[in-house]
């Protein structure tokens, strides 16, 4: 008889990491092959690095939080490689961990069903990958757009991640800013996006806060329905037994007087 091979499905924190292993390669193409300046291409390069980080902490959280870790590391040895900054052919290698996590994706309702039974840490990862995603492509638009203009202060790779990550967060220092319509239209969409995601995971931080509470509100309030349910039930049948109890007694003085009367 055939053995079925159970696949566990990914989770959404793995969906992620095939996310940004995806961009991750095409950025690497892009810097290598791509018409870019050279601050264009120290941008990108920075991106990638920023994305090993955070590969490689998934990839040790996993090790970590692994039970059997030799069994880990015969799996997983390949994102360690495919991870490491700075190493252009070995971040190809993640083209393997992207056919692996598409591989499981074979069980697609499986994972469907997985992700929606753990749908706060489904959203969560969510709006963190749509956060990396506005952040990258934010800083790579506002160096393109506005590199070389008259009267710019956004001209390197740095000065465009410090102008995403500024924007984003809504924080506003005002050092650096854009100048062209294109670079304001781009700065109006990066702050909705941060004001929209930073809600988004304050909502989902408070809800995971308040959840514990309320299970244990909830459990604690089963427990006493629980207790009156078994307090009621004790009392009634203690009061059958009363009745029982006077029911043979009055059998008994029926009987006695039947037997006065004969």
């Amino acid at each position: 008889m055939e053995t079925k091979v159970r696949v566990l499905p990914p989770n959404a924190f793995d969906l992620v990491m095939m996310v940004l292993s995806i961009i991750s390669v095409v950025i690497i193409v892009l810097h290598q092959f791509g018409p870019f300046s050279e601050s264009e291409k120290e941008l990108l390069l920075k991106l990638d690095t920023g994305i090993c980080l955070i590969l490689l902490s998934h990839f040790f959280y996993g090790l970590f939080s692994a039970k059997n870790k030799k069994q880990f590391l015969s799996i997983h040895w390949i994102d360690f490689i495919a991870s490491i900054p700075a190493v252009d052919i070995f971040r190809y290698g993640r083209i393997f961990q992207v056919l692996r996590v598409l591989r499981m994706l074979r069980v697609a309702n499986q994972v469907i069903r997985h992700l929606l039974k753990h749908s706060e840490s489904t959203m969560l990862a969510s709006m963190l990958l749509i956060l990396l995603i506005v952040l990258g492509g934010s800083a790579i638009a506002i160096l393109m757009t506005e590199a070389g203009h008259e009267g710019s202060n956004i001209e390197t790779a740095e000065d465009a991640i410090w102008w995403a990550l500024v924007t984003i967060s809504t924080v506003g220092y005002g050092d650096y800013y854009p100048i062209s319509t294109a670079g304001r239209v781009i700065s109006a969409v990066v702050i909705f996006t941060g004001v929209s995601i930073f809600a988004g995971i304050s909502g989902l931080v408070a809800s995971t806060l308040l959840t514990p509470k309320a299970k244990e509100t909830e459990k604690q309030q089963k427990a006493n329905d629980n207790q009156y349910r078994l307090e009621v039930t004790t009392h009634l049948n203690s009061l059958h037994q009363e009745v029982a109890d006077l029911r043979a007694e009055i059998a008994s003085l029926s009987t006695l007087l039947q037997q006065r009367k004969e």
